[in-house]
């Protein structure tokens, strides 16, 4: 019989695991935490992996002494904004996960907020200009990581949350799949068409003309905006999740 819930939540420090019945009563629990990385004042990295072994811990704590045929279902509930991205082959994370603390990308997002891109940005997705989303984490990752951007640009590279990232490990690579909730928080959420489009919004501002924008990101000396004027050149590629029904929500 499956009379049992799981519900993962994958918080910021640490992951939390509870096994509920059918009554809502807490069976079980497991917990497990990971370590916060600081490369430099004003950024925060997690290790993918430290992550999942955090969820893979608090799991084996939570099922001890319980059949696992019983579970009729999985959720998920975690950081938002936290940005991942791995290879789509093997499932292995290409670099730390850059966290929604982070503010790394301050420069970047006043340049494209002084290019007047911010409008265009929040109409579609309803969210201001910040490092605190997920789409400039995801330039500065192709930016900065060698190799990386020609790896998107084959298609060989997944972005998500930390719940995709989750669901994809879960279900050995079959899954890329996030929720609403989730999926609103990157800056790259259309609100209109409900769908997660990096080839449109890619952490895109359209330009206000068809000319090329001379702004140039500091770190590599790249256009903020290339020649089809958006923000993140070579991101159209990259696998991104199917974006499901919502969820539950918490920080």
């Amino acid at each position: 019989m499956q009379d049992l819930i799981l519900a993962i939540d994958q918080g910021t420090t640490g992951t939390t695991v509870l096994l509920l019945d059918a009554a809502r009563t807490v069976r079980a629990r497991g917990y497990r935490e990971f370590p916060q990385i600081y490369p430099r004042p004003g950024e925060v990295e997690h290790d993918p992996e430290a992550i999942w072994g955090s969820v893979t811990g608090a799991l084996a704590d939570a099922l001890k002494g319980f059949d696992t045929k019983r579970i009729a279902a999985i959720g998920i509930t975690n950081q938002r904004e936290t940005t991942l991205l791995w290879d789509r082959a093997d499932g292995r994370p290409v670099a730390n996960a850059i966290v929604w603390q982070d503010r790394r990308t301050a420069p970047l997002c006043a340049e494209l907020k002084a290019a007047g891109h911010e409008p265009a940005l929040r109409k579609q997705t309803g969210l201001v200009l910040d490092p605190y989303f997920s789409a400039t984490k995801v330039r500065w990752l192709l930016d900065n990581i060698t190799g990386l951007r020609a790896r998107a640009e084959a298609g060989d590279i997944a972005f998500g949350t930390v719940d995709s990232f989750l669901i994809w490990r879960l279900t050995g690579g079959k899954t890329h799949a996030t929720d609403v909730t989730n999926a609103s928080r990157t800056l790259l959420f259309d609100l209109a068409r409900a769908r997660v489009d990096l080839r449109e919004l890619a952490v895109a501002a359209r330009a206000h003309d068809a000319r090329r924008v001379q702004h140039q990101d500091g770190c590599t000396g790249r256009p903020l905006i290339d020649r089809e004027n958006e923000v993140l050149h070579g991101a159209q590629k990259i696998s991104r999740p199917v974006v499901t029904q919502p969820g539950a929500s918490r920080r």
